[in-house]
């Protein structure tokens, strides 16, 4: 297996962005729940996303997603991000929760409709160029409920055109990250549903478009580290947006419904070149904690991001290597399952001390008080959520 010094010294370059939205109520299609001390502002998001940081020293940007982190002053804001000790990250466009986008956003029949929808994808670009973002996250719930409620191949043709102009706009280091999802709330026909339509429009686009793998975006049984794996090849993975799902899009805790898929998506990761501060793949949570405290679902999240990255390094390359050119198919697995079944918390306790970080985050921030604090302090004004 792999030195730990090395595993060690890799796991320290390691960086998972949050999201914003993970702070905020959320639930069901039924029932939104709300609980004590949710953040009020995007502010508040920050601070709270501040806490998971400070604890696991692996979470040092969080993403925003625009409008329900819309600010007057997004300087401001991201000063306020640098004084809690994090940075504002991915910039997520909302194109979906408007009347207007009941028949879609940038594919609508409307001409209209399409163009409000394009003018919010530059306000994005606007809010990147303003917090020093380089990546702006796209995921569109276009598509339609019904054969022959709209031209599926116009859809596309106005798709790519949406996509050409808000290329257009961004700046020298900035890219745009396409992200796919199978079906919701389109049931017929969805007008990015899987990878290679994702990957498609990347190609036309150019060099700075790039596809985004949410984990729970896939039919049951998909192989998602063999995309991975085809994406690196390609140079268009951009990044991750990590969850679990047990039947559809569940957004619950990475690693919750297969840690197993985790490490074996983290391995093709690390085998590919796909890890580390210049490999530029984004490693980024998209979760709801409906039931759980928000900020250690997250913690417990980075955690088993953590945890699966440390399987992964532990790989010994070079013995699974010679097994797969000699043909050893009991040999090569026994490689990968034999890094799998380290119980690595150990080796990241140690880690998170040599590090001046309390050994164990979820011990630690519950013995701060800062929940206790936040949901005191708290009283008042609009807690965050779907739809703010």
């Amino acid at each position: 297996m792999t030195a730990v010094p090395d595993v060690k010294a890799a796991l320290r370059t390691q960086s998972i962005e949050l999201p914003s939205w993970a702070f905020g109520n959320s639930g069901t299609r039924f029932k939104v729940f709300a609980q004590p001390g949710v953040p009020r502002s995007a502010e508040e998001k920050i601070a709270d996303a501040a806490q998971v940081h400070a604890y696991t020293g692996v979470a040092p940007s969080v993403a925003l997603h625009i409008p329900w982190d819309r600010v007057d002053d997004y300087a401001a804001l991201a000063a306020h991000a640098r004084a809690l000790g994090v940075a504002i990250g991915t910039v997520n466009a909302n194109v979906f929760q408007d009347d207007d986008f009941r028949l879609g956003s940038v594919a609508n029949p409307d001409p209209g409709i399409r163009r409000k929808a394009i003018d919010h994808l530059l306000e994005c670009v606007d809010v990147m160029d303003a917090v020093g973002s380089a990546n702006l996250k796209l995921w569109f719930a276009d598509g339609t409920n019904y054969p022959g409620q709209d031209d599926v191949r116009a859809r596309q043709d106005r798709l790519a055109e949406a996509l050409r102009e808000v290329y257009a706009r961004l700046g020298g280091d900035q890219r745009i990250l396409l992200e796919y999802k199978l079906f919701e709330p389109a049931f017929y026909t969805t007008d990015v549903p899987d990878w290679g339509t994702a990957y498609a429009h990347c190609l036309k686009l150019g060099d700075r478009a790039q596809v985004v793998v949410d984990t729970g975006h896939h039919a049951p049984g998909t192989n998602i580290e063999f995309i991975v794996a085809l994406l690196l090849r390609e140079g268009r993975l951009g990044g991750f947006d990590f969850n679990s799902r047990f039947y559809a899009d569940d957004d619950l805790m990475v690693g919750a419904a297969d840690p197993f898929q985790l490490f074996r998506i983290m391995h093709e990761v690390v085998r590919g070149g796909g890890f580390g501060p210049g490999s530029g793949v984004a490693f980024m949570l998209d979760q709801c904690h409906n039931i759980e405290p928000k900020i250690p679902g997250q913690i417990r999240s980075v955690l088993n991001v953590q945890e699966a990255t440390a399987k992964a390094l532990l790989v010994d390359a070079a013995a699974l290597d010679a097994a797969q050119r000699g043909g050893d198919v009991l040999g090569a697995n026994a490689v990968l399952m034999d890094a799998y079944a380290t119980d690595v918390r150990p080796l990241l306790a140690e880690l998170r001390t040599e590090q001046g970080l309390d050994p164990d985050p979820v011990a630690a921030f519950a013995r701060s008080g800062y929940a206790e604090r936040a949901a005191a302090d708290r009283v008042g004004g609009q807690q965050a959520g779907w739809g703010a």
